[in-house]
């Protein structure tokens, strides 16, 4: 029974209050839009887009390929590979915004009852019980780490595009690129950019949440301005016979594309970590996640539709897409401007991921399932600075070494898993404690959560194979870890 023991919302409370491991409250609901939008838009608008939109070409057998993909007949590209959506990536967009519009309701509700720091861990813990908070703590320790990683090597391609569109310089080849692409080597030796970023925001993040949020409101400001004037300038450029045929992929196309834009997306979640740092988390938490897909999806599919139209969807397979079409073009000018908002748009995404991250190890080991150094809180800046350096050498390391296409997918199953686990959160609870007070309440339940379980369900098996073994690698060592220490350090404190 101990497997699946919880701790009660009350209690999870009251050890948040705690001295020595309480956090300062801060934010407010603008700051959160702001954290929310910082780390959506940044990622995937930049990154991801070219990638859903070509498809890939793994060097792979064919049976790795995505199974739901498999199914419906999907070819890929030539013998292998996995389908791109063509110009029809602001459905795939559309789509995965209608999948986390249905998790974004599950994490308010929860969010709004549990203002506690750890995200779909704590609301695992409070519902499921301890093997499964485990599990989805791991889980969402790689999900951060990976999609961090990979917002960090799509920030040295653009980095380099500025270089070269400012100064007419690059840095060298073996110092600002992947050491590995696809599993070979490239003959870098290290990515210092990438790897220079995270540092760089770690050292942000122990001197505190308020200096590192404001300077991400500022990035989050300057970036959606630039992404406005993408749309508008580019849109004078578009070639309609970019868009036909408009689903050259079929709907294996728009799963695929759909699939790997999920990713683009990954983010809202991560404001229900800041839940012990809001003034007001049982109002601002649901709205802040909210308004904040709302906004990213609007932006996301009018980016998408122009992107395809300015560039044929065949030649956007690149780190930097949307700065590659517009040199295409000769749009240098925009071109800076939209460089200069990819670049602030990777830092705020770096920074906000990270912020979240570090909240993980913080609240895992506050409840003892990882070593109690992680739960130390600086006595001045009052931030978690051991688990933000952790988390911080954990990302900048890999990030200088394997290349964007390794991490992408990582992450989208990992955040697809955390989904599931939330809106069955939402069933357990309305079932177990529905008198609870709730600030917010999922409309529908429990058709809403089914459909996010449902549509989160599809869009993992709409991914290769080779990432779910990956993934269930990674969950076993989890296991190997909870069963050799963290149950162990919970029974010893409970007795």
């Amino acid at each position: 029974m101990s497997l699946t023991r919880t701790k009660s919302i009350d209690e999870l409370i009251s050890a948040s209050e705690r001295h020595g491991s309480r956090l300062r409250r801060t934010l407010g609901l603008w700051s959160l839009v702001a954290i929310g939008v910082g780390i959506v838009i940044g990622s995937g608008i930049f990154t991801m887009t070219g990638t859903a939109a070509a498809g890939l070409n793994y060097d792979v057998p064919s049976i790795l390929k995505a199974p739901v993909i498999t199914l419906l007949g999907g070819k890929g590209v030539g013998s292998y590979g996995r389908p791109g959506a063509g110009p029809a990536l602001s459905v795939s967009f559309l789509l995965v915004a209608l999948t986390c519009g249905f998790a974004a309701l599950c994490y308010a509700e929860l969010a709004s009852m549990i203002p506690v720091a750890g995200s779909a861990y704590t609301y695992a813990y409070a519902t499921l019980g301890e093997i499964f908070a485990w599990i989805i703590g791991w889980d969402l320790i790689l999900e951060y780490a990976v999609a961090d990683m990979a917002v960090a090597v799509g920030f040295a391609a653009y980095f380099n595009d500025l270089l070269d569109n400012v100064f007419g310089l690059h840095l060298p080849a073996r110092f600002a690129n992947p050491v590995f692409v696809e599993g070979r080597a490239t003959g870098a030796w290290f990515n210092i950019p990438s790897f220079l970023l995270v540092l760089i925001l770690t050292c942000l993040l122990v001197r505190g949440v308020r200096e590192s949020f404001r300077a991400n409101a500022v990035m989050v400001a300057i970036k959606v301005a630039a992404i406005l004037a993408f749309i508008l300038g580019a849109a004078r450029a578009v070639d309609a016979r970019n868009w036909q045929p408009f689903m050259p992929n079929g709907i294996p196309g728009v799963l695929t594309g759909a699939a790997i834009v999920f990713f683009a997306y990954i983010g809202f979640d991560a404001l229900s970590t800041t839940a012990e740092e809001c003034k007001n988390p049982q109002r601002d938490l649901p709205l802040g996640i909210l308004i904040t897909l709302g906004c990213c999806a609007v932006l996301y599919s009018s980016v998408a539709l122009v992107l395809t139209g300015i560039a044929h969807w065949t030649t956007l397979n690149n780190a930097a897409p949307v700065a590659n079409a517009l040199q295409a073009l000769g749009y240098n000018r925009l071109r800076f401007v939209v460089t200069t908002a990819a670049l602030l748009g990777m830092t705020t995404s770096v920074l906000i991921g990270q912020y979240g991250q570090a909240r993980i190890w913080f609240a895992m080991s506050r409840d003892r399932l990882l070593p109690q150094m992680f739960s130390a809180v600086h006595p001045k800046f009052q931030t978690p600075h051991i688990s933000t350096w952790i988390a911080g050498l954990a990302v900048a390391i890999p990030a200088g070494i394997w290349d964007i296409g390794t991490f992408g997918d990582l992450t989208n199953i990992g955040t697809l898993f955390a989904f599931v686990v939330v809106a069955a959160g939402v069933l357990v609870l309305r079932r177990t404690q529905p008198d609870r007070p709730r600030a917010f309440r999922v409309p529908w339940t429990p058709v809403v959560p089914a459909l996010a379980i449902g549509c989160c369900f599809l869009l993992m098996l709409s991914l290769p194979l080779e990432t779910w073994i990956r993934f269930i690698v990674w969950l076993v060592i989890g296991l190997g870890i909870y069963f050799g220490y963290s149950r162990k350090a919970v029974d010893m404190r409970r007795t």
